[in-house]
Order: C-alpha cells, then structure tokens, then sequence
C-alpha cells in the first residue's frame, strides 16, 4: 500500500512540475515575442506568437499581438480574424475594439445591409458586452437569488402586493438572462462564423469553380458557415447574400 502510494505521489510530482515547466516556457516565449515586436521584428514575433497558439494557448492577448503583427505585415484579412477571435474572449476590450475599427477602415468593400430579421440584431446588441461565461454567471447569480427569495417568503410567510411583484420580477429578469445565455451560447459556439483573409475571394453558387460566380468579396468580410464540403463552405454574408466560398481564402473565427 505504502509503494502504491509513493508510486502515485511521483506520477502527480512529475505531472505538476512538467505543467509548470510548460507554463514557464509559455510565458518566457510570449515575454520573447514581445520583445521582437517591441523592437519591430515583426515576422519573429509573429512566429513567436504562432507557435504558442498551436501548442493550444486561447488568449485575448494572444490574438491581440498576432492581429497587430498582421497589421503590421499589411496582412489585413489575417489581422481582423485575430481581432475578432481576440473580441470573442473580450468584447469590451477597448483596444482591441478600436485596432479591429481601425483595420476594417481599409477594407474596400462592405456587404452590410438592413438584416431579415430586426429580432436578431436586437439580440446581438443585447449579448454583445458580454462573455458566455459572464452571461452564464448572471443568470446563476439570478437563479440563486430567485431561489433564496422563494425559501425567504416560504419560511418567514411573507406576503403582500410588493413581495409578489419583486417575486414575478426576478423571474421576468432570470428568464430574460437565461434566454441571453442560451441566445449567446448558439450564436459563438453552435454557429460557426468566418472572415475572408485573402485580398479577393471568388463566391460561386455552387462548391466549385465550374459554377457560376456570384459576385466577388474582399478581406475582412465575415459571414455565417451554413455547411461545408472538403474545400468550400457555403456562406452567408451580413445582406443575406449567399455563395459558396474557397476555404483556401477564407479562416473560421
């Protein structure tokens, strides 16, 4: 038993000092891409930065320097997918709002246009400051705070016109969050999204060349992936307009 033991203490030992070695690497590598942006190597940093995303490092920051590297290399379309997956984890992060606003002003083109659906657009602005963990942990709070209300007005035999009001306004509100939460979660993670990153990108009306073209769109344009063969995906574009779409000049958000 006291081999079983030490066998097992080992194996957690090894285990956490590899996790913390590998967290040291991580944060020295960051610290040395830093420097070479700061000293305007911008292609080092950038592969810097990119080795730490294949070894599955998800940061705002993260993708906050590659857009800027990308920026900085006039690599437009890979510059706005990285802010935008940087505005994924921290939509109210003002500089990473205002470089994607500054970097969309290069585009050439824009396809947005008035939405089928008002309903949505509401709903986008509704959840837009927010994170799906941050959403997530309001409705909790609001559910928890709900529950507590309820054990208090059984327990204490409250009753009256204003213990029911606050009681039917707690619910409205709790619904209100969950119904965002649940909005939030399909929108970022069940519906896929992606953004043109080359400089033009032919959208036909069928998944291949042999088909007609559609019209043609420029970096930086996201749309909506409604389905996807081996080499296209069938987009959707913020005026509704629809095509099928190469995913050699296109990156999933």
């Amino acid at each position: 038993m006291r081999k079983i033991f030490l066998i097992a203490s080992a194996v957690l030992l090894v285990t956490g000092l590899a996790s913390r070695a590998s967290a040291i690497t991580a944060d020295s590598l960051f610290a040395v891409a830093n420097r070479q942006y700061d000293n305007k190597d911008y292609g080092k940093a950038l592969d810097s930065y990119l080795r730490l995303e294949k070894n599955d490092m998800i940061s705002a920051a993260l993708y906050y320097n590659i857009g800027n590297c990308y920026f900085k290399q006039n690599k437009l379309g890979y510059a706005i997918l990285y802010y935008l997956r940087a505005k994924r984890l921290k939509p109210n992060d003002n500089d990473i709002n205002a470089n994607l606003a500054f970097a969309r002003q290069f585009m050439p083109t824009r396809l947005e246009g008035v939405r089928i659906n008002p309903v949505t657009t509401f709903l986008d602005s509704m959840v837009a400051p927010f994170t799906i963990n941050g959403i997530a942990w309001v409705s909790s709070a609001l559910f928890i705070l709900f529950i507590l209300f309820l054990c208090a007005a059984v327990f204490l035999a409250w009753h009256g016109f204003w213990v029911k009001l606050a009681g039917y306004l707690l619910l409205i509100i709790l619904l209100i969050f969950s119904g965002l939460t649940t909005y939030k979660y399909r929108t970022d993670y069940m519906v896929k999204k992606g953004v043109i990153v080359t400089d033009q990108a032919q959208i036909y009306s069928g998944p291949g060349e042999d088909n007609d073209l559609e019209f043609v769109g420029a970096y930086g344009l996201t749309f909506q992936i409604e389905k996807s063969t081996d080499k296209y995906y069938l987009a959707i574009f913020e005026n509704q307009r629809r095509g099928w779409i190469s995913k050699g000049s296109a990156e999933v958000i």
